[in-house]
């Protein structure tokens, strides 16, 4: 180009990048949809790499790498790949893996946006299903058929904090070829990593722990570079892509997940044991509770038992309104796994994703809450559930 100076329209877009010999200590943010080649034969090669950071941000971003990456590490993962939610994962993770045709076996109690993708979309794009009690392997076992492709396991399970035995389950799937993809959003890598226990892919709603400060919507799945790169290529296709600075939102979470996953546990503990002994309250689903139908099985492959628990209230359907309109602390939201104590009533909540029949097999007892506890001081929250929990002994003594 020559020397002569450019003109305004011209300069406002060709004047020098900036650049630093600084190694910065917080990761910069590559805010941008396609980088430069020197070449086209670059151009060429880079395009058909998988996830490359410098091509376009639909294949593959600096920070979408970053983020990976470190979602690989904790999960002991060989790679992963990072999405613009937790569905977006999971849906293409899985049309990524079956057909037309195949067969998915899946667990009964699952968050309902999962249930939703099994029960209304794989169906309509002919893809079968069966539900299986999850605490039960030989369940798994005998819903196999020769068109089996995939089992699709969540442990603890969303809301009922019902366990999967994960071994058990893995081994069944690998025993008949069959591969197995497994939501550890809930638990986070730092409570259990579910690829130590036989199990191919894990996948996570990093918008809700890795992330943790309600601030970033995100997913990723992690395993094997074989299957990665497979989901990859229909993940160019859906498109689901995500944001630089959202990648960069969950990266700087997760540098605190450890620490915060730990009080999430202390907290969530604390409260479970107080809640059981509330005359208000008819069952309390926590896996850290010795009174739960799998805590054998959780203590053996968890080592922690995470933020959430559901409480079974008195009251029913009116119970659970009237608990969730007079906490204070724990704020009526859809989300978990921040900063904030969160709780919602997943009757309410998902009746819109699935038919009162598909609630029912799903076990969601209209007086059913879930929790999900926070960053604040455990005292404080037990004295916001104490006081929703005195309004229902007044309306239903």
């Amino acid at each position: 180009m020559s020397a002569a100076p450019l003109r305004p329209a011209t300069a406002a877009i060709h004047t020098r990048q900036a650049t630093t010999s600084a190694r910065p200590i917080s990761s910069p943010i590559f805010q941008s949809t396609a980088f430069a080649s020197a070449s086209s034969d670059e151009l060429g090669r880079v395009a058909v790499e998988v996830a490359t950071p410098d091509f376009y941000t639909r294949h593959g971003n600096p920070n979408h790498v970053e983020m990976a990456d470190v979602v690989a590490t904790l999960e002991g993962a060989e790679t992963g790949l990072v999405f613009a939610s937790g569905m977006g994962a999971l849906a293409t993770t899985v049309l990524g893996l079956v057909s037309r045709g195949d067969h998915i076996v899946a667990q009964r109690s699952m968050y309902g946006g999962s249930l939703s993708l099994v029960q209304k979309l794989l169906s309509r794009l002919g893809v079968d299903h069966t539900l299986v009690d999850q605490s039960d392997a030989g369940a798994w076992e005998a819903a196999i058929t020769p068109a089996t492709r995939l089992f699709l396991i969540e442990s603890p399970s969303n809301p009922r904090l019902e366990i999967t035995d994960l071994r058990a389950v893995a081994d069944i799937a690998r025993a008949r070829g069959i591969l197995t993809l497994a939501d550890n959003t809930f638990a986070t890598p730092v409570n259990q990593r579910p690829l130590e226990c036989g199990v191919d892919l894990v996948w996570h709603s990093a918008t809700k722990y890795l992330a943790g400060h309600s601030d970033a919507s995100a997913g990723v799945v992690v395993g094997p570079k074989h299957l990665i790169d497979q989901i990859w290529m229909t993940s160019l296709n859906i498109g689901a892509v995500l944001g630089p600075f959202d990648a960069w939102l969950v990266t700087r979470g997760i540098r605190t997940l450890d620490l915060r996953v730990r009080r999430h546990n202390d907290t969530a503990a604390v409260i479970a044991g107080h809640l059981s002994g509330r005359p208000e309250v008819g069952r309390v689903h926590y896996p850290g509770l010795e009174t739960h139908a799998a805590h054998d099985v959780a203590d053996r492959q968890m080592s922690g038992f995470g933020g959430v628990l559901s409480v079974e209230l008195v009251g029913g359907l009116d119970g659970a309104a009237r608990f969730v309109e007079h906490l204070e602390l724990f704020q009526l939201s859809a989300s978990l796994g921040s900063v904030e104590s969160l709780v919602v009533h997943p009757a309410s909540m998902w009746k819109a994703m699935l038919t009162e029949e598909q609630l029912a097999d799903a076990g969601l007892d209209p007086g059913l809450v879930r929790l999900a506890c926070g960053q604040e001081d455990v005292a404080d929250l037990i004295e916001d559930v104490d006081k929703a929990l005195d309004s229902l002994h007044i309306a239903f003594r």
